[in-house]
């Protein structure tokens, strides 16, 4: 009997161990704490268009459930407050595409309800003034990316019709788009894309009502992708991530990448890209949402902006701090 006891009681200790070790290495995982930033002052919308310059965050398109816009707001993540600027002077539109390059923003692509759309327009900070330049070589579409990387800007994949994974890059100086080396990964709508040390990174989004899983890295010195982990892959005999989303929103701190939102809620993944692999952090604070912003300021801060769930358009603001522990009091 006392045999048994003794057994009793390491038995326990052993599991008591087991749940506290499993409960650190849980909170260790979910890393990450989400603040609260000042509102978006214009109406509430999904699938905007943004582009990032210096330390402020350029928003404008999107759709409201009842109209499309063409309204532009600034906002200053150093002081934490919106200010509306001149309006895009295209069509209003939805699900558009944007980058920044050589200190302008340039906005083009998207639906106005009716159309498909590949009208292309820059928009100058210093005077405040959108210019019409030369029309997107492709076929008019939506759900397109579009990214800057190493001083080259692009945009591609999309839907026209049909699922597209072709790209072209546009250069300022003579206002020209040129097609580039074909993307090797799969056709798709909806992807996101975050830059890391010049490195151009794409993955999710959707093709025929299926969620993509191919994951990839662009080096715009060699014009190469290069495939990566496949986002439903952990390195094991299962599938343990669930990364794989379409409409999702994405941006980069400090040399490590993040997706968010999108038709799986609110989880977050942090993209590690010297291992290759992926750890899931701190879920949104915010409601759980899909065609929302990602913007990343500086490579040092991660935003998550507006968004629908349903038909609940949001106008909330949030930053994420992957380091610190979650704090509610932040919110």
């Amino acid at each position: 009997m006392k045999h048994f006891k003794k057994g009793i009681i390491l038995s326990t200790l052993l599991i008591s161990l087991f749940s506290i070790s499993c409960s650190d290495d849980d909170t260790e995982e979910k890393l990450g704490n989400w603040i609260k930033k000042s509102a978006f002052d214009g109406p509430a919308r999904s699938s905007a268009t943004s582009f990032v310059i210096g330390t402020f965050a350029y928003v404008t398109t999107g759709y409201t459930g009842d109209e499309y816009l063409n309204d532009l707001w600034a906002y200053n993540s150093a002081g934490d407050y919106w200010e509306q600027k001149a309006d895009f002077i295209g069509i209003a539109r939805s699900s558009g595409s944007g980058f920044e390059l050589n200190g302008n923003g340039y906005v083009g692509l998207g639906y106005d309800g009716t159309n498909k759309l590949k009208d292309f327009y820059e928009y100058n900070p210093d005077t405040n003034i959108w210019t019409k330049k030369t029309d997107f070589a492709g076929t008019a579409r939506y759900g397109a990316v579009g990214f800057q990387v190493g001083g080259k800007a692009f945009f591609g994949t999309g839907y026209d019709g049909n699922y597209l994974k072709d790209f072209y890059q546009y250069n300022a100086t003579d206002n020209t788009w040129t097609q580039v080396n074909g993307f090797s990964g799969n056709k798709r709508r909806n992807a996101t894309v975050f830059v890391i040390n010049d490195i151009a990174y794409l993955g999710t989004g959707l093709n025929s009502g299926v969620n993509q899983v191919d994951f990839w890295a662009f080096d715009p010195i060699t014009d190469i992708w290069t495939r990566k982990r496949d986002l439903d892959d952990d390195g094991t005999d299962h599938d343990a991530y669930s990364i794989k989303r379409a409409n999702a929103s994405s941006f980069s701190i400090n040399s490590l990448g993040y997706i968010t939102c999108g038709e799986s809620g609110r989880t977050i993944w942090e993209y590690n890209p010297k291992t290759d692999i992926w750890k899931e952090k701190t879920s949104l604070e915010g409601s759980g949402r899909s065609d929302a912003l990602g913007i990343t300021i500086k490579g040092e801060r991660g935003f998550v902006i507006l968004g629908k769930s349903g038909t609940s358009f949001f106008d909330d603001v949030w930053e994420f701090k992957p380091s610190e522990e979650q704090n509610d009091d932040d919110n």
